[in-house]
This record gives structure tokens, sequence and C-alpha cells, in this order.
């Protein structure tokens, strides 16, 4: 909704190379990190482009940008030394400069591989040197930057057109180069009179879009929504509000914040941008808690995604992955009367497994979760998407039976963050509606 008032003085297109990444195999790891990078620059990122390795596509990516406007392109990969590394070529045929073979950087490539030679000295050091070679051909008139591996990068400007900023595919190596690609002079001057560009995100739990469209409409009745650049996005169940904005813009903003604060108390959880993750990990560690999981359908995705967060072991004790009825009862203590009774997908049993992992584990939090994640094993009674999950602790257990939408990676993914909003909500005594607070929240003393 919305936009920046003004076109932003410097604009940039992003080229991602390799058939890896177009067909899906390998994730693209350098398109948001560069994204995010241009911003803090104040380049207004308006393109990513995702292209196989061949020639001509990627040509035509460039010839794309540069025919609307942007001054910046920053392309990644296809740097290496095999026959489909074309990305050098093609940059300098767009350029109209032709390749030259740059003998100082020819042999520190090759003093970057002498180490290799080392290792396996069955490898041929005449072969190496010319499959490298090409690394070292790269277009006249270039700003080379130094290889972190063994491929440099390059700054090439177009006369007539957007400067090239041409870095390696690895993300290790891209992100030690940027910093001297935006050092350079060409660079620089492509971006002159780039303007700061704030990102702000608001966080929301059990909301759908449509009710944030509405408070972006009331929102612009009120008071305006001039010079915000305001998206939504719906991930993980979650509602996420960004808005990008000019530091002119920064009351404006405000005035729009405290219109969503209004109107979503219950549901707006996060106003700094912090994940449920950060807040969670941030709860337990400054009341010195420790907390342990007993999973059935989600096979301890709970587990990894509270380990995934650096200095986790300072409150993550472990976690039972109970996917059979058996292992529910041998790992975390239920009563196997107790599933012949109610059936494992039941709010009983996530409450048992819940306390069966604080008890086995030591912890001060314990959550259980069971449920249905499909495609198949649903009744009329219990359909694939039902999930019970609890979180307990000395002072209170918070305990919530869903019915998650999606195919069975939705369902486990989603279940995860259910699981850990409950976590949160007990740890700062909050409850929600269809939270079932059987007993008084407990708000961090375990």
């Amino acid at each position: 909704m919305a936009a920046l008032p003004d076109r932003v003085s410097a604009r940039a297109g992003i080229v991602v190379t390799g058939t890896e990444v177009l067909t899906g195999r390998v994730t693209d790891r350098n398109g948001p990190w560069l994204s995010e990078r241009l911003r803090e620059l104040g380049v207004d990122h308006a393109y990513t482009l995702v292209v196989g390795d061949r020639r001509e596509d990627m040509d035509e990516a460039l010839r794309f940008l540069a025919g609307r406007g942007v001054d910046v392109v920053v392309t990644s990969g296809g740097l290496g030394p095999t026959a489909d590394d074309l990305t050098a070529e093609v940059v300098g045929a767009f350029a109209g400069r032709p390749m030259v073979l740059d003998d100082a950087l020819e042999e520190r490539i090759a003093e970057i591989l002498r180490p290799l030679l080392s290792r396996w000295p069955d490898l041929d050091p005449e072969a190496i040197r010319v499959s490298n070679r090409k690394q070292a051909v790269v277009p006249e008139g270039a700003t080379i930057l130094e290889p972190v591996g063994t491929a440099p990068g390059l700054v090439v400007p177009v006369d007539g057109g957007p400067t090239i900023v041409v870095l390696p595919g690895p993300p290790r190596e891209l992100h030690a180069m940027w910093p001297a690609a935006v050092a350079t002079e060409a660079f620089r001057a492509a971006v002159t009179g780039a303007v700061e560009l704030r990102q702000e995100m608001l966080r929301l739990f059990g909301i759908p879009e449509s009710e944030i469209a509405e408070t972006l409409r009331l929102a612009e009745d009120a008071h305006g929504l001039e010079g915000l650049e305001i998206t939504t996005c719906l991930r993980r169940g979650e509602v996420e509000v960004v808005t990008r904005f000019s530091p002119a813009a920064a009351e404006v903003y405000q005035r729009f914040v405290e219109t969503v604060r209004a109107r979503h108390a219950d549901t707006l959880f996060s106003d700094d941008g912090r994940t449920v993750d950060e807040q969670v990990a941030d709860e337990l560690r400054s009341r010195g808690l420790t907390i342990a999981t007993a999973e059935s359908c989600t096979g301890g995705l709970l587990a990894a995604r509270l380990t995934e967060l650096a200095g986790s072991s300072d409150y993550v004790l472990g976690g039972l992955v109970v996917y059979a009825n058996e292992a529910k009862t041998a790992l975390a203590g239920v009563d196997p009367a107790l599933i012949e009774r109610v059936g494992a997908v039941s709010i009983e049993v996530a409450e048992a497994l819940a306390d069966g992992a604080r008890a086995r584990l030591g912890a001060d939090v314990g959550v259980g979760i069971t449920g249905v994640a499909g495609p198949g094993g649903g009744t009329e009674a219990k359909p694939v998407g039902l999930v019970c999950i609890s979180v307990a602790a000395a002072g209170g257990r918070l305990t919530r039976s869903m019915n998650l939408p999606g195919g069975r990676a939705d369902v486990r993914d989603r279940s995860t963050t259910v699981a850990m909003h409950l976590v949160r909500r007990l740890l700062v005594g909050e409850t929600a509606p269809g939270d079932d607070a059987r007993t008084s929240a407990a708000s961090g003393a375990a």
C-alpha cells in the first residue's frame, strides 16, 4: 500500500545466476542479503531476476534492468572456472569492453590454489592453472575486487547505462567482498544522492491479512500514510507489516503504529521487528529459566527452532521425539491408559507430554505437541490439521487445540509457531482467545 513519495535517486537491480537456483535445487540466499545492504545505503531495490547459466538469458536480464533506468546492477554467481560460468564474459560484452587476461590477477589466483596441490598431490598443476586462468580474464578497465575464494569480483561501468557489480555466488565470499565493492569510485558515483531509507516491521499473530487491510484503510482515512511504503506478508502463521520511509516521514509512521496498536492490542506482539523466537529466548534467559519439549507430529521441529538462535544452550535442555504411542509412554511417561481412553491426539495427552518433558529433563518449562499432520490419518472426529499443544510451568499452563490449514509441512511448521506464542504468553502472563489457561498464567516463576 502507498509508495515512497519521490523516486529515490539511486535504484538497483539484482541478477542471481545459476540453473541450480533457477530450478530450486539451491535456495537463493544472496538476493535477500544484497537487498538489505542496498537499503542500508539508501538505494532502492527495484528488481531481482533469477536466470540460468545461459548466455542469452543473462544478457536479456541486464538489458531489461538497463531499460528500466536502474543505476546499479549487482550479479551473484557464474565466476567459477567451468564452462558454464559466464557472468564476467556476458557483462563484458554488455558493457562493450573486450575481455583481457590480467597477468597479476592470474598469479594471485595461482597462489591461492597452491595449497590445494599440496593436499591433493595427484592433481595436474598445469591443468588446474589452465582451468582457473579464465577467472583472471576480465572486462578491460573493470575494477577488480580481490578474491576471497578463487573468484575475483568486478565493478564494471557501462557508458550510458548502469554500473554492474559482479560478485561470486558462495555467500561467504560475496559477503566478504561487498565492502570493497561499495568503496569503489564507480559504485559511489552510481549511487550519488541516495537518501536514507528506514525500514520497520510490526508482527501480529492470530489475525488474518484482511483485517490488517482494513486497518490500513482506516489509517489512510484518519491521518494519511503519505511517505510510507507499506507491505504485508503472511508467513509462518504470522502477519508481518513492513514499512519503508525516509526520515521526513517518521512522524507519519509513528501515527500509523499507534493506529495498529489501538486496533490490534491483543495480536500485535512485536513493534520492534523482533521475532517470537527472539522474544522467547530473551524471556527465558532474563528469568534464568530452562525449557524442554516432547513432540509427536512435529518430530523435533520445535526443539530445532528453539536451538536455531546462538546461545540457546543457556536455556534449552533438550527435546523428546515421541512419535509412537510406546515412545510417549517410555520417554515422556504418558500413562498408556490415558492414550487408550482419549487418544494420542488430545488436549490431555498434550498436557501429559508437557509435564513429561519438564519431569524427564528437569526443565522449568515443558512443551507438548501432538496432532494429525496428514495427509492421511484423520477421522471425522480428529481431522487432518488437528493439533493440540500445551505449555506448562510450575506457576501455570496454557493449552490449545486447533485445526491448522495447509499440507503436512504447513501443519508441522505452524504448530511450532503456535507453540512459540504459547510459551511467550505463559512467560509474560498473557492469555488469548482459544487458550485454555487451566491454572493461573505463570509470568516467570517456575
